[in-house]
Formats: structure tokens, sequence, C-alpha cells
């Protein structure tokens, strides 16, 4: 297990995506090394592999800032937090990554706070955060083609391992500046990734993630261009005593014919997938460059209902993007309980520059706010259906820690009793308390 204490941290329903405004994660070591990291799951993972690299190259007393740059508030935290940094630790190494140092590296350059800057492609390398020839070190993302050494060493929590598969974006959504921050979709070699997998459930693990910017994408630029399906099927069968296999964010128009199977035919594939839908309104997923329309999320939905009737599903959607009238809010509105959504990521649309939805008819910011409340209740009211659902129940839980598990769908289960930490142990569900199930060791 990777040595290092969890400062604060927000766990997130959905595995991949970070929500606006939620507090920096920070790994602290020994050595006086701080890594703060901003915005989603994958950004943790990489964290993680930077604290690894910063102890094997000997470095100490410094700040990484790894930055998000899905929004403008995102992008404020960190610059806040810099300066917060540079004034509580004053002789420390200031050093800024991720996607918003990779978009905009001029911007915090120009900060006095900041000693060196990394791009994406540069920050896990060896050497990197002990720069000290050059300032800057942002290379064009655009123009790397393969993965990182670091993507299949696995982030680890107490409970269940991580494990980036794919990284980058070939899509051009018109909202998203991620691309400019990740580069083009990379996949890791499928065997390298069984072999992760294989060692990480030899090391206890009993539920393994599989992570990435646009997770489905994994295998397009392979030789064959095997499919994501195709990759799970193999790691179910080459890895026989791994329990649990989870897939993070995925696209809705890209689940191929493999993975729909293994939906079905496979329960150590856990039944909870949280889709980048974005919008239940066909013009705005159109204006937003969407592969899929509403009807193709409803049906999605109900055929992965149909064979695996179990499964929960999740979505990150976005408020108030450019043009959105009162007619495609609700469209979007209804979709929730349409799709019977349990676990909702809301985004107040945030412009990016240089993408084109900025510079389209905006939403009023005071509109924006209030749809995403809209979506917000509504998401809490879809949780508490799914929650409800549960009472009387007998669940599969992971022991995250004291006193709370996570069931195959990925709800939470706040338990009375003494389970290990870890472990897969069976819960009755007795209640909910809106957030969570209440429940029981099962007998």
């Amino acid at each position: 297990m990777a040595s290092y204490t969890v400062i604060k941290a927000t766990p997130k329903p959905g595995p991949e995506a970070g929500e606006e405004g939620g507090p920096a994660t920070t790994l602290s070591g020994p050595d006086g090394v701080d890594v703060v990291t901003f915005g989603c799951r994958l950004n943790a993972y990489e964290s993680e592999a930077m604290r690894a690299r910063a102890a094997a190259d000997g470095l100490s007393d410094a700040v990484v800032f790894n930055t998000c740059a899905v929004t403008n508030e995102a992008v404020r935290q960190a610059r806040q937090a810099i300066r917060k940094a540079r004034r509580e630790r004053p002789g420390a190494r200031i050093i800024v990554t991720g996607c918003a140092a990779q978009v905009d590296p001029a911007a915090f350059a120009a900060m006095p706070e900041v000693d060196l800057v990394l791009g994406n492609a540069e920050k896990a390398a060896p050497g990197a955060l002990t720069e000290t020839t050059a300032r800057v070190r942002v290379n064009d993302i655009m123009s790397v083609k393969e993965t990182a050494g670091h993507l299949i060493d696995g982030l680890k929590d107490r409970a269940r391992a991580y494990v980036e598969v794919q990284n980058g974006c070939d899509h051009r959504c018109t909202f998203c500046i991620i691309p400019y921050g990740r580069g083009n979709s990379r996949s890791a070699p499928a065997g390298e990734v069984v072999e992760q997998v294989r060692k990480l459930a030899a090391e206890g693990y009993r539920e393994v993630v599989l992570t990435g910017v646009d997770v489905t994408s994994w295998g397009a630029d392979l030789p064959g261009q095997p499919t994501l399906g195709q990759l799970v099927g193999r790691i179910l069968r080459m890895v026989p005593d791994l329990p649990r296999l989870r897939l993070s964010s995925i696209d809705a128009a890209e689940i191929d014919p493999d993975l729909f199977r293994l939906l079905e035919t496979e329960p150590r594939l856990m039944p909870y997938l949280h889709l980048s839908l974005q919008a239940g309104d066909n013009l705005i997923l159109k204006r937003m460059k969407r592969r899929h329309s509403r009807e193709d999320a409803l049906k999605l939905v109900a055929e992965v209902r149909r064979v695996r009737p179990d499964t929960a599903f999740g979505a990150d959607l976005i408020a108030g993007f450019p043009t959105e009238s009162d007619e495609a809010f609700e469209n979007t509105l209804r979709l929730v309980e349409e799709a019977d959504l349990a676990f909702l990521h809301v985004f107040p649309y945030s412009a990016r520059p240089g993408t084109p939805a900025a510079r389209m008819p905006p939403v009023k910011g005071p509109l924006i706010k209030e749809r995403a409340r809209r979506l917000r209740e509504a998401g809490q009211a879809g949780l508490e259906r799914h929650l409800q659902r549960q009472i009387g129940r007998v669940l599969s839980g992971l022991v995250e820690r004291e006193g709370v598990a996570r069931a195959e769908d990925f709800t939470e289960i706040r338990f009375t009793g003494d389970a290990p930490l870890g472990e897969i142990v069976a819960f009755t569900v007795t209640g909910h308390d809106g957030a969570r199930v209440l429940a029981e060791l099962a007998p």
C-alpha cells in the first residue's frame, strides 16, 4: 500500500467526475511534499503517481498543485490555493501542473508564487518535479502518442484500486477544454492492464475500477482496435480471483456489444453505469456536439435494465448551456426521472475560453444557478427513490471505512456492527437517510 496521509478528501459517486466548488484533496508525506489535487478521479490517480515520483527523485519541502480546467471556478480555486500555500510555506517549492497548467501555462508562470509549471505529459516523468533549468516545461499535448509509463501503476485507497487504462479524448464537444489539456486518446496495452489487475488482486484488493478520460474509447488506437468490452472480458477471464470489476464514467454512444453482453452475463462486473449525458434535449445535445440523442440515452438505460434489472445509473448534466431555452431545460429535467437516474453530477455551465460554446449566446448567470438547483433537487429525489427501493433487501457491500460500505450498484451503506476493512460483507437494509441506506450485518 502507498504510504501517505489523506488530509482532506471528498468522495464522489461517479469515479470520473469532479463537481465545481468541491474541496481539494491533499496527499502529504514525511518529506514535506504535499500534492494538492483539484477535479476528477483521474487527477487523484495521477497525483498518487507524482507523489511516488517525488519520493523517488528526492524532492522535499514542496507543494505540487495538480489543477483542473473543467470550469473557471476550478481554476480560480487553484490560484487561490497557490497564493495561500506561499503565505503559509514561504520557503517551499511551488509546482503547478495538471489540465489548467497545460491549457494556460503562461497564466501560472506569471504568478510570483510559482517556481515551476509542468504539462500533463511531463508531470510524472523522472526528474520533472526537481527541474531547475527551466521554469516552464509544457509541450504540445496533441503530439503525445504513447501512454505514460505510470498509467497502469494503480491508485489505491484502503478498499479498492484504480487502474488508468486510457488518457486523452478524440472528441471535441463544444463546451469542453479537456482534450486540450489531455491530448488525443491513448490506450494502455491490454496485457499490461491485465497484469496490473492480477497484481492488485494478489495484494488482496477485492475491487478494481477501470478509469480514464474517455474509457469507452479504449483500444481504438491499438493494433486491431480492440474494444473496452474485450478488455473487460479478458480481465475477468484471466483474473478469476477478482470479485469486483467496476467501470468509471462512460460515453452513452460507445457501449460495444461485448461490454453489453458482459453486463448481462458477468456478475463480477458491477451493475453501475455513470453516463456522460450532459443534457436531455436534442437541440442542445447537437449544439454540444454530443454523439447521442435523448432517445439513445433512454434506449440504453432500458436495454441495460432489461438484461440487468439491478443496474443503477448516474449521469453528468450541465445546467444553462448557451442557448438553452426553458423548454430545453425541462427536457433535461424530465430525463432524470424518465431514466430513473440515482446519482447526478450537476455542473453549472462555465464558459471556457477557446471553446466553440464560449462564442454562443449565453444564458444569464442567475438562471444558470436556478437551473442547477432544480437539477440537483431532481437528482436528490431520484436518489431517494433508489434508496427507498433498497429497504428490506440484502446487499453485498465492500467495506470502505468503519461503518461505511459500498454496494454493487454504488449505493453507500451506513451500517452498525463490526466488519473488516476491504472485505465484501452482506448487509440487511433497514432504512435510509436521504443520502445512503442504513443497514445491519446480515445474519
